[in-house]
Order: C-alpha cells, then structure tokens, then sequence
C-alpha cells in the first residue's frame, strides 16, 4: 500500500507491527505482549490523524492511487448483472465516461460515471476521467433511456474536470455540459449522485444534478482545483494548502453550505483502507436514498428537483 506524506506516522508503525509478528512466528519468543502494544499505539495514531485532517489532506485521499474508481463500484454493487453500454450515437465512445444497467437487489438502475485508469497505459486509455463532449452525450443519451424505462440514475462523480483540449472546445464541451445539467434537472426518474473521489469544476456538473447528491467523507466539490486556484491567485501552485483551505471544499463544507444532502462515511484511513466495507456502505446508501425517493410522482420529483437547487446561494441579511 502506498502511503501518504501525514501517514508516515501509520508507516513507519505498520512496519514495526509487522516485525514484531515476524519474530514471534520464526523464534519461540512470546511477543505477542509488544504486538498487542504497537497495534493499540497504532490504531490510536491513525485515529488522530484520520480525525485532524485539513482540506488539503482530503483532497490527497481522493486522489489515492488505491482509491476505488466507478466500474469498482460497479461490479462490487452489481456483480454480473451489470451490462456496459457503448458511444454516443454521434462521434465515439468515450471511454472516460462509462455507464449501463445494474441491479441492487432486485432493483434495476442506470449507473454512470468517469473512470480513472490504474496505471499509465489505462490512464491514458480513460484519459485521466476526462470527458470529452462525447462522454457527456453518452451519458444523456443513458440517463434519457433510463426515463423512458422508468429506471432510477445513480451518477458516479470522479473527475479533475472535463477534457480541456482544443478538439473537445470544437465538439462543443460547454454545449455538452450545459444541456446534460438543464436535462437532468427535468429528467422525470429519480437521480441519485454521489462523490467518489474528485468532483471539480463543469466535469463534475455534467454528470452532477440530482435528487439527492451525496459525498463520501474524503473527497472534495468545487469550481476549480486547488492548484489551479493557486496558480490563478498567486501564480504559483506552492500555495495550494491555502486554496484548499479557502474554496470550502470538503464534505463537511458542502453540507454545511446546503450543497449536498448526506456525508457517506468512509472506513479509518479512507475508502481504499478496506473496499469492501467502502462498497457496502455505498450500496446501503443507494438502497436508503432511493427508498426515500421511489414514491415521489414524476411531477414531484422535478418540481423538488427545480426547487433545491433554486435555493442554493440564497442567503438573508
């Protein structure tokens, strides 16, 4: 596992844990003692660390490595009943956005969301979760069949924002996301959105609108990057701790702002620390939310759709 700069501390104990154990298997002497101990002292720093975290720290853990991306999401929440659906019926098939039909129990929805790659060949194939025009008209063209199968939405966010490069402007990349957001704030199916790991700036709106938009602990919502912000305010990406700090970025924020509507909790040491529990937790939170939905009458649902996010900003002197 690949660790942090803050969780040197965790390291540099899980190694020493890890010795200790070591000893007592290969010698007859009884170290279970100094185990016990190490493994107290380090379930204790991680617990300080974990619950100190600034800003700046949680952006990190969105962008683990190890982090889960959506098609992990995915096959754990579905297994096989998931079926990928394909291009956009325009250009291409972009394959930073992915999407397609999936069960959760007996109920069937309509998944999308970028992808991230692994490592340097896949991330190049996803083109880091960057969508070009095409992803976000695959994933309209997805949640449109989805309303007329009257089958729920569930939006993966993840993205350091949609594609920037000169052939996405000539595709129309504003058009793109500007029409995804005005369409699914009068899709008449409910829509269930949550954060995974980066949610940054038109890319994460593209995708982003819902009836409940929900955040898990260490990830992070906003118009711009830290380091852009930085590089933008003091034309130096040095004082991106301060960006973080000042653009209100975290889970908390955002719902201390009214933005999002549910924190999801993620394991001691994020959500790439124990996936499986990540997973589980993700799927109840799919099941709950929908629940809280399914009644609503098309109508409804639209109307308090339009009207949360008519509220948002607003604020009495």
């Amino acid at each position: 596992m690949e660790y942090l700069d803050f969780e040197l501390p965790i390291k540099e104990l899980q190694e020493q844990y890890e010795k200790a154990c070591l000893i007592g298997e290969e010698s007859e002497v009884d170290v279970s003692n100094t185990c016990k101990q190490i493994e107290k002292k380090l379930n204790d720093t991680k617990k300080e660390i974990y619950k100190n975290l600034t800003p700046w720290q949680r952006v990190q853990l969105s962008r683990h490595p190890d982090r889960p991306y959506t098609m992990d999401y995915i096959n754990a929440i579905c297994g096989d009943t998931f079926l990928e659906l394909h291009g956009d019926r325009g250009f291409k098939d972009d394959k930073a956005m992915v999407g397609g039909l999936g069960k959760v129990g007996d109920q069937s929805f309509m998944f999308v969301g970028q992808q991230k790659g692994y490592n340097t060949k896949t991330r190049q194939y996803r083109n880091f979760g960057m969508a070009n025009p095409e992803g976000y008209r695959k994933a309209l063209r997805l949640m449109k069949s989805a309303e007329k199968f009257n089958v729920p939405v569930v939006c993966f966010v993840d993205t350091p924002g949609a594609f920037p490069g000169l052939e996405a402007e000539e595709r129309g990349q504003g058009e793109a996301i500007a029409r995804n957001i005005l369409e699914m704030t009068r899709l008449k199916v409910p829509i269930i959105v949550i954060i995974i790991g980066e949610g940054a700036s038109g890319g994460a709106l593209g995708i982003g609108v819902g009836d409940k938009v929900l955040m898990l602990e260490n990830t992070w919502y906003s118009v711009i990057s830290p380091e852009s912000c930085s590089s933008i305010l003091w034309r130096s990406w040095e004082f991106k701790e301060q960006a973080a700090d000042a653009l209100k970025l975290t889970a908390k924020d955002m719902k201390k702002l009214k933005l999002i509507d549910e924190i999801v909790k993620e394991p001691l040491g994020g959500a790439h620390s124990n996936r499986k529990e990540t997973f589980k937790t993700v799927s109840e939170a799919i099941v709950k939310t929908y629940d809280g939905l399914k009644m609503l009458s098309p109508t409804d649902l639209v109307k308090k759709r339009m009207d949360k996010y008519l509220e948002m900003g607003e604020f009495k002197s």
